[in-house]
């Protein structure tokens, strides 16, 4: 990979996770600076290298490279003892250890925090478990979409008069590893300061319970169980989807009392800024049926894009709903560069290792195309995230390149 600044450069990272939450967690390490070695099963990988379609123009499923870009790839068999030697030898020279097995699966290899902490004291060891890896939750499987529907999310998500209702992504996973990265970078901090390594548990159930933030503490500090209220929103009026002219949709998220006067103004109607049934956000939440009807009969007279335009114009949040295809060309166009482009590893492609020695790529031989992923979002002046190589072939790394970028003998 190329020689990037990053806050994590001298950072080892062995990565013994699969499918989303742990992969998220270590390909943000990788992003700034980290070398992640990703350790996977013989022939088969990742689960999510089998997860398609979609793929990309190179065959690989799109799944997997949205999780694993600036990693080398190191197929074990852990279940062979001299893999699972090597596995320990890694694991004594890392600095972090990333694992999402189901509960015992590394205690019995040998590869637990305990194990590893006796001869590596400063480890940073972080396990993601669906619901705990003791107790009553440690048998349970961790699926996003369970945990979507036992955890709650479903019950506020979809129409009041409908079915629950899972997110479009897979939400808690991504959440789960969000939080497993913060918490690896506060261990690291600890170590630090004081040569102690330690051991991170995240779970899926609590991630998203602390992910729900204002309906989680609607339940917890105010005793109100929230329900599904389709788009719109329990504590702030207009903060929903509207009709407007020609069937289009209008997103207005009207966040406070001056931005509800804009609104009528460009609607014109200002007196409705007025009118004691609108004039506060909690009288305006109290009458949100009242309100929806009075907005979209004005709303009826222009098409959705007209009025977006309008209202951003004087500060009122408004805007049409995109598909992906719209949502990257709008940060396109508001030059945030939400696309990087990712070179393969050196070495994985003859054309491309001859073509960075300067020679172009042999007679009928084409140089692949740049895989283009979402770039991380993070913006850094001097030590910026990196996106330095695709994601692995599967094995690509020899055990003796392995020990090599760990620095073992």
């Amino acid at each position: 990979m190329p020689a990037i600044p990053g806050s994590l450069n001298d950072l080892l990272v062995l990565d013994f996770s699969r499918v989303l939450a742990g992969p998220l967690a270590t390909m943000l390490l990788a992003d700034y600076g980290a070398t992640v070695v990703k350790v996977e099963r013989p022939g088969s990988g990742d689960d999510t290298r089998a997860w398609g379609p979609p793929h990309d123009a190179a065959g690989t499923a799109t799944y997997f490279l949205s999780v694993n870009r600036n990693k080398r790839s190191l197929a074990l068999d852990l279940q062979d003892p001299a893999d699972l030697a090597l596995a320990r030898e890694l694991a004594a020279r890392a600095d972090v250890v990333v694992e999402n097995f189901r509960p015992g699966v590394m205690a019995r290899l040998g590869l637990d925090h305990a194990t590893l902490a006796a001869a590596n004291p400063g480890l940073v060891y972080a396990t993601i478990s669906g619901f705990g890896s003791s107790g009553a939750g440690a048998a349970l499987p961790g699926y996003d979409l369970l945990v979507q529907a036992v955890g709650g999310l479903m019950s506020v998500t979809g129409p009041a008069d409908g079915d629950p209702q899972k997110a479009g992504v897979a939400l808690v996973d991504v959440i789960a590893g969000l939080f497993t990265t913060t918490g690896i970078l506060a261990a690291l901090r600890h170590r630090a300061a004081t040569g102690e390594g330690q051991r991170i548990e995240v779970d899926l159930l609590s991630s998203l319970l602390a992910a729900l933030v204002n309906q989680a503490s609607a339940y917890t500090a105010g005793g109100v169980v929230p329900g599904r209220m389709g788009n719109a929103h329990p504590s702030i009026a207009p903060y929903e989807l509207f009709g407007a002219a020609g069937g289009t949709r209008l997103v207005l998220a009207v966040g406070n009392d001056r931005q509800f006067a804009r609104l009528c103004d460009v609607l014109g109607e200002p007196a409705l800024a007025a009118d004691p049934r609108f004039a506060t956000n909690p009288a305006r939440v109290a009458a949100r049926v009242e309100l929806r009807a009075t907005l979209e009969e004005r709303l009826a007279t222009a098409p959705a894009a007209q009025w977006a335009e309008a209202l951003l114009a004087v500060g009122v949040p408004a805007g049409e709903v995109n598909d992906l295809a719209g949502a990257f060309a709008l940060a396109q166009r508001l030059g945030l560069e939400p696309i990087a482009e990712l070179e393969p590893l050196p070495g994985a492609h003859p054309a491309r290792e001859a073509g960075s020695a300067g020679a172009a790529p042999g007679a009928g031989e084409a140089a692949p195309t740049p895989t283009r992923v979402a770039r991380n979002p993070v913006r850094m002046s001097a030590t910026p995230p990196r996106h330095a190589s695709a994601p692995p072939a599967l094995g690509e790394l020899s055990p003796d390149a392995a020990r090599e970028l760990f620095g073992a003998d």
